[in-house]
């Protein structure tokens, strides 16, 4: 049963990915386009609630300076906003502008459009049916560990061997 439910998903992704996903995403006040990466992190931020740039770079598995270079973008683009924190003046809060959570609301990796035409050739009880789900499976994706990091090779190990 469970190997059944393996194979489902990983046999239908592939098509509602396709089908669904997204194709761009532009700043609506500049028209530049976002990179993937940049509109991402968008998706991990909120207008109300504030988060640290440290805690950014967790949910995107990178380091600090990092998520940094890719914030100074972000904020001359009015996209985001930093603060000083009001407890610790050494912590940054990061939050969405208005802006941002436009882009954000435009920026979901699925297009909500599609997603739209394509439930609607559902009925009402089946629709139900895919969002719960697809909510079971977001919770069960979301109480899974960290993957362990890859070891990563130096140049000077790939090209010389290890050293002595």
């Amino acid at each position: 049963m469970l190997d059944d439910a393996v194979h489902a998903v990983l046999t239908a992704y592939p098509t509602i990915h396709s089908a669904f996903r997204r194709r761009q995403v532009r700043d609506a006040a500049s028209g530049k386009r976002l990179s993937d990466h940049q509109a991402g992190i968008l998706e991990h931020l909120d207008p109300d609630i504030p988060i640290t740039v440290g805690e950014l770079a967790r949910r995107l598995r990178v380091t600090p300076a990092t998520a940094s270079l890719q914030l100074n973008q972000l904020t001359r683009l009015r996209l985001v906003v930093r603060e000083r924190d009001s407890v610790d003046a050494r912590r940054v809060q990061l939050r969405l502008t208005d802006p941002g959570a436009q882009v954000r609301r435009l920026r979901s990796l699925l297009d909500p459009d599609r997603v739209r035409e394509a439930l609607v050739r559902l009925a009402p009880p089946e629709q139900e049916m895919v969002a719960a789900g697809l909510r079971l499976l977001a919770r069960g994706a979301g109480e899974l560990p960290e993957a362990p990091q890859e070891t990563k090779r130096t140049s000077r190990t790939t090209r010389r061997g290890p050293r002595r």
